[in-house]
Formats: structure tokens, C-alpha cells, sequence
């Protein structure tokens, strides 16, 4: 496997992952509670221009997929962090899939080792998350990391059918 930052080139099959996973997420258990709307294409997009789109790829093929920023996304200032950080000093983890056939393989524990190396790479303090508090898998995912818990808050992202998130943080 390995983990590369995404150019337009793999715009089709990064966003056809997403699309995948959720089509899965919907026949079985929507954990991170994704919609149509997103991730999706025009995300991938997005993400991709923004030079913040990631991808894990096994013989060239997409896998697995990561946001990678500094923007929180919201209102991380409400967080119970173990060590105060601003804005630009930690990396935050976004949209993290992985290949429904592919599930159980160690993808996952694969991209958040590569998005550690990279956070260190570029100097952060930390990585910090927020996950929907019954999204299980990931939960159990970045508990294996190493990551804590930092609360569960309200970020005022508006999402009504997402009132609150769980926080969780890894500092180097």
C-alpha cells in the first residue's frame, strides 16, 4: 500500500470510493451518518484543489481515502484538549474511508499511521478529531492509535441530525 496526496487525475476513482462506501453505509450502518451531498464529488474536488485530498492506494488503485487540513470545521475552541493549540498548530483528520472489500485488512489503521507521519513531517503539535458519537468503527479505529478523549460538544456546524461530536486528540 502506499499513501500519496491526490491530483485531479484520481478526482474519478477517489470520489467513485466515496460513492461506494456510502452506497454500502446505507445497505448496512451509516456510522458517520454521510450523505449525497457529502462526500462527494464536488468535494473531492474541492479537496483536491485545496492540495488536501488523500488516498491510499494498493497496485494503483484507489482504496481508501483522507482529508487532511488544519481547519477544524468548527467550534474546536469548545473541546476539553489536553493542551492548548491554535488553530494551524494541529492537524485535523476528515472523511476517512476505506474500501467496503477492503474492510478488515488494516486500511484504515494504514492511513491514520500515514496521516501521523505526515502530521509530524510538517511540524504539528498535534492531530485532533471529532467523530459522530456512534460511529463505532472509528471510535474503536483511533482508540488503537493512541488517540484520547477530549468531550463530546456541540461544534456549531449546524447539522441537525448531528447535534453533537466526539472530540479526540494525539499530541506529539
Amino acid at each position: 500500500m502506499e499513501f500519496i496526496k491526490c491530483t485531479m487525475r484520481h478526482l474519478e476513482p477517489a470520489a467513485r470510493l466515496y460513492a461506494d462506501t456510502l452506497s454500502y453505509l446505507e445497505a448496512t450502518v451509516n456510522y458517520p451518518r454521510w450523505t449525497k451531498d457529502y462526500p462527494s464529488e464536488a468535494s473531492v474536488r474541492e479537496a483536491i484543489e485545496r492540495g488536501e485530498q488523500y488516498a491510499c492506494l494498493e497496485d494503483g488503485r484507489v482504496i481508501g481515502a483522507v482529508v487532511l487540513n488544519d481547519d477544524p470545521r468548527g467550534d474546536y475552541g469548545a473541546g476539553e484538549w489536553s493542551r492548548t493549540l491554535c488553530e494551524g498548530e494541529y492537524l485535523v483528520i476528515h472523511t476517512l474511508a476505506v474500501d467496503p472489500s477492503k474492510k478488515g485488512r488494516g486500511v484504515g489503521g494504514f492511513i491514520v499511521d500515514r496521516c501521523i507521519e505526515h502530521a509530524k513531517k510538517e511540524g504539528y503539535a498535534a492531530i485532533r478529531i471529532d467523530v459522530v458519537p456512534d460511529n463505532y468503527p472509528a471510535l474503536a479505529l483511533y482508540k488503537k492509535k493512541g488517540f484520547t478523549f477530549a468531550g463530546e460538544r456541540d461544534l456549531k456546524r449546524n447539522i441537525d441530525f448531528i447535534p453533537t461530536f466526539v472530540l479526540y486528540e494525539l499530541n506529539f
